[in-house]
């Protein structure tokens, strides 16, 4: 990777962007199960959503956005507080370039920074491989410790065929113990964590 990549979080403005980079996903791939790509101003609302507790974080490169990754809750339980999942796009011309490790790195050092211990990805996968979905996100997500840990057959359509759903998960915590209370990513220094 030749860019001088700046790993930040996502900002008001970068919604466009960000739109931009996930609507040839929803377009184009069964990466994601959505069937529209949502416009700026909802996309907006997405961002300001994962932000009101997790990190949403963007790589860019002299201005230019190159990809983002969040996280939410894993489930809306109490009990689910130390877990997340985690999501990440990449612009499609700046795969494989060493983007999505360095923003994944930086998520999992804000999420430790919270107190979360566990983190999943929730990743769509074809019976076989097609024009529409590889296995490239389960490869990269091994890359990165993650196992699999359940997989949901036939659940999601789209593209007149039928897709699986891997659950990936990754330890970002092992210990067992009593957790602290978590502590919402805004009311930390984003500055020494990233």
């Amino acid at each position: 990777m030749n860019r001088d990549i700046h790993i930040r979080v996502a900002r008001e403005f970068d919604a466009a962007a960000l739109r931009d980079i996930y609507a040839p996903y929803v377009e184009r791939t069964a990466v994601s199960f959505e069937y529209e790509a949502p416009d700026a101003a909802a996309f907006l609302e997405r961002i300001r959503h994962v932000q009101e507790k997790y990190p949403y974080l963007v790589a860019e490169s002299d201005g230019e956005l190159l990809g983002y990754a969040y996280a939410g809750s894993f489930h809306s339980r109490e009990a689910y507080s130390w877990s997340a999942e985690a999501s990440i796009y990449l612009r499609m011309d700046c795969r494989r370039m060493g983007i999505g490790s360095a923003l994944y790195r930086a998520l999992e050092a804000a999420l430790r920074a919270m107190g979360v211990r566990r983190l999943y990805a929730s990743i769509a996968v074809p019976d076989e491989e097609d024009e529409h979905l590889t296995l490239d996100s389960v490869y990269f997500h091994i890359a990165m410790d993650y196992h699999i840990v359940g997989e949901f057959r036939h659940c999601g359509w789209k593209f007149n065929r039928w897709y699986n759903t891997v659950w990936m998960e990754k330890v970002l915590d092992p210990d067992t113990s009593a957790p602290s209370p978590l502590k919402p990513f805004r009311e930390l220094d984003a500055d020494t964590i990233l």
